[in-house]
Order: structure tokens, then C-alpha cells, then sequence
């Protein structure tokens, strides 16, 4: 996992090209005073108003020990003639910061991150991906309650036209910036389906509701095992969750398997609110600011159920992911299986800019309950599996075979629930000592 996610074939129509998103204390808008008057079609301006908020909120107070002053003098000296020039300045200018979180968005990408972790999307409601051998774009998947469901839009459905526009040679994301729209206009595909002719099916586009966590009850031997998946921590993440664990106490599981592999962060609150679902009491997290005040989140006595709990992870889990599977971890909630984690242990504020743009900046250094930075290192599971390249391979192959006995990490999670070996994993947990310095770049 690196920081821009690296989007699946399977690319949701109208969300294509997004940018990903990690751990997030806010997505809040700047609030200058005067400056805000001044900033309206002034990219000198714009250059300023990103320099002022990395100064008052970036998490290393020496800005990766560069002049920032001088930074903001070089800035403010040049002329600008477009926007264009003011991003590519400032871009520039955070490069010096040697953060890969720390980033400046254009507005099309600040708007596809804003979608992405408000866990909606406006459109018709459809998966779709570049097929192998027909080299057509076909149907993957519709979303629940969507206009494709509702028009009766199928998955294996190929979609030949977007109004009018023949989609031969069209890749996944030309086809959703066609589809991408603004709610209640409509939309005209022509589709060709498996012993009918092509026909034309005109839908409304609308706001839906990105599914993050699926679920399912699975059989294994003689447990009934409540399976959850979550790809990421958007704002509706925790609603949905608490649903899947609901749903799966009332069929009277033994043991869950959370499956947080793939997941690459997303919302700090999310990441809250699902940790104590999980965990009735202790330290979620604690995170530390360039000031070296700590503070520290607790569970709240709201956890959902005590049944037995494993949780996959792989070297693309990262930040929320790591702070709710390092929690469970920690207070022996979990045994957590699979490989290595990624290893990012920061949390960024997210901005909206007066033209439209974003910024995000990093703001602070995370610890586990422990008091493990997990920079760069990652969470080492309690059992370490890791897949081969081959092992790869076939399960992105036929994706069915995930959480099956196929499935290497999931059949390792199962043989810890039937054998009911959760207790050898269990450690004491001793009083964290975290540090309250400055976190130096050098760390991140």
C-alpha cells in the first residue's frame, strides 16, 4: 500500500481515479479572516493560505529542519499567471516537507476525496471493469437500492453506449467521467445482455450509499462463524458495521472474522466508533501533536458482543486499520492473523481551500494502547502467514475463493476458532511509555 491508493480493476462507475485516504482528524474548512476576501481568483494568495495552515498545524515544528520562512518569502516573490502554476509552486514547496501525507489536492481530486470518505457516490450505482478476453465494458455489480437495481441493471450486462457515446476502446474511468453527473439528471446505456438484443435503458442518477462492510454466516465444522469484511473507514463504515454484528448476533454465531486486508485507513472516527464495537474498555489510541501533548481515546463500555474475534490483515492494511486491529491486539480482544501491516502511524487534517482545492496535512503521530509506534514497522500479526506470489495471484483470480479454505489467512483464522486456541495468544498488558517529544521526520 503506498499513498495514492492503487484502485482495483474494479473501478466504481463515477468514482474512478480517487484519491485514497488514511487516518483523518477533520475535513474542515480554513477559516482566515481577512485573507478569505482576498482569496477569490488570487493564486499568490492560494500559495499563502496553504504555507499558513502547514505553519500552525503541521505535526515537526522545525518543517523537516528547512526554513519554512524562507519557504513562504520564495513563494510570495514569484508571479503567477494561473492556478496551475500557484499548485505546481506549492507542490513544490511541501515536497521539502519529505511527507508523502502531506499533499496538496487540485479540486477534482479534493472532490473525489471528500466522496470517497463520506462513503457516497453520485450516480447510477454500478461496478463495472474492462473484461480480459472481451475487452468490453462489463457489469460487475450493482449497489443495493441504486438506479441500476431499480432499472434492472444486471451484472455481466455490457455496456455498449453512454448516451449515444459508442464505449469500443473505452477504459473504466473515461466510462465513469460519462456516467459521473449531479443528482436527479439522467443518464441513456445501451446495454447488451446474454440472449436479447441491445437495448436502451435511461436511468436518473442519485446519491447512494457506498456498502464498506459486507457480511456473511459461514459454517465451519460445527462453529457458526460471523465473517465481516470492511474495505475502509468512510463516514457511513460505522452504521453499516454495527449492522453487519447485529445481524450476525441475532443468527447466534460462535466467533467473527474481521477482515481488514486491503483496507487502507480512512476516517480517525470511524476507526473509533468501530474499535468499540469491539472492545467494551481501555485505550483505542493515543496520539501525540508537534506540542508533545498527549491524548488518549478509551473505549466507552458500548462494545456489541465479547464473542471470540480474529482479524486478517496484510501489508496493505494501514492506519485506521492498524489502530483498530493494534487495539484489539493490545488488550487481547483479537488474535490477529496474516502478514505484516504497512506501517503508518500519522493522522492527517484535511481542508478545504477558498478556490475549491484541498490540502492535507499531518498533524500528529499515533501510538497503540501499548504505547507501540508502529512507524514503518507495522503490526506484527500473532500468527504470521504470508502469501506467496502465486497464492496471490489465484485469489485475485476468482475473488469467490476469499474467506474460503482457499484462502490461506482465513483457513488459518478458522483453525484458531474450531480449535479454540485463542487463550495462548493472550499477553499481560504493561503500562505504555510514550514518548511526549516532538515527532521528528526522520520517524514518519
Amino acid at each position: 500500500m503506498q499513498y495514492i491508493k492503487r484502485l482495483s480493476s474494479l473501478q466504481l462507475a463515477l468514482f474512478g481515479g480517487a484519491i485514497a485516504t488514511t487516518s483523518f482528524l477533520a475535513l474542515s474548512p480554513w477559516c482566515g479572516s481577512v485573507r478569505a476576501a482576498l482569496m477569490q481568483n488570487s493564486p499568490k494568495a492560494l500559495v499563502d493560505e496553504v504555507w499558513q495552515l502547514v505553519t500552525r498545524e503541521y505535526v515537526d515544528g522545525t518543517f523537516n529542519k528547512t526554513d519554512w520562512q524562507a519557504t513562504r518569502q520564495d513563494l510570495l516573490s514569484r508571479e503567477y499567471t494561473n492556478r496551475e502554476q500557484a499548485y505546481a509552486a506549492v507542490r513544490v514547496a511541501l515536497a521539502k516537507l519529505n511527507d508523502p501525507y502531506t499533499r496538496f489536492l487540485d479540486p477534482k481530486q479534493y472532490e473525489a476525496l471528500t466522496s470517497q470518505t463520506s462513503g457516497e457516490v453520485t450516480g447510477v450505482g454500478i461496478r463495472m471493469e474492462l473484461n480480459k478476453q472481451t475487452k468490453r465494458l462489463t457489469v460487475v455489480e450493482t449497489i443495493q437500492n441504486s438506479p441500476a437495481v431499480k432499472a434492472g441493471v444486471k451484472a455481466g450486462d455490457k455496456i455498449v453506449a453512454i448516451d449515444g457515446k459508442p464505449t469500443q476502446q473505452m477504459d473504466v474511468q473515461a466510462a465513469s467521467s460519462l456516467i459521473r453527473g449531479k443528482a436527479g439528471t439522467p443518464v441513456t446505456l445501451k446495454i447488451e445482455r446474454q440472449g436479447k438484443s441491445a437495448f436502451d435503458l435511461k436511468l436518473t442518477r442519485a446519491k447512494i450509499e457506498l456498502p464498506t462492510v459486507t457480511h456473511t454466516l459461514k459454517r465451519e465444522g460445527n462453529k457458526r462463524v460471523g465473517y465481516i469484511s470492511l474495505r475502509e473507514f468512510s463516514a457511513h463504515a460505522s452504521e453499516q458495521m454495527q449492522k453487519a454484528i447485529q445481524d450476525l448476533n441475532r443468527q447466534n454465531v460462535n466467533a467473527f472474522v474481521l477482515d481488514l486486508r486491503d483496507n487502507p485507513g480512512g476516517l480517525l472516527q470511524a476507526g473509533v466508533e468501530i474499535s468499540r464495537m469491539w472492545l467494551n474498555k481501555g485505550s483505542i489510541v493515543k496520539t501525540v501533536d508537534r506540542q508533545g501533548a498527549s491524548q488518549e481515546i478509551p473505549a466507552n463500555q458500548t462494545a456489541l458482543t465479547q464473542r471470540p474475534l480474529v482479524v486478517l490483515v496484510n501489508g496493505n492494511s494501514a492506519s485506521a486499520s492498524e489502530i483498530l486491529a493494534g487495539a484489539l491486539q493490545d488488550h487481547q480482544r483479537a488474535v490477529v492473523v496474516g502478514s505484516q501491516t504497512f506501517g503508518k502511524a500519522l493522522v492527517q487534517s484535511v481542508h478545504s481551500l477558498s478556490d475549491g482545492s484541498g490540502l492535507a496535512v499531518t498533524v500528529a503521530h499515533y501510538y497503540t494502547p501499548k504505547g507501540t509506534d508502529i512507524s514503518h514497522k507495522g503490526i506484527t500479526p500473532d500468527i504470521k502467514i504470508d502469501l506467496s506470489e502465486t497464492q496471490k495471484r489465484q485469489l485475485a483470480a476468482n475473488p469467490s475463493s476469499i474467506a474460503t479454505r482457499q484462502d490461506p489467512q482465513y483457513a488459518r483464522a478458522i483453525s484458531v476458532i474450531t480449535n479454540n486456541s485463542f487463550a495462548q495468544f493472550k499477553k499481560p498488558l504493561k503500562k505504555p511509555q510514550i514518548s511526549k517529544r516532538v515527532v521528528e521526520r526522520n520517524q514518519i
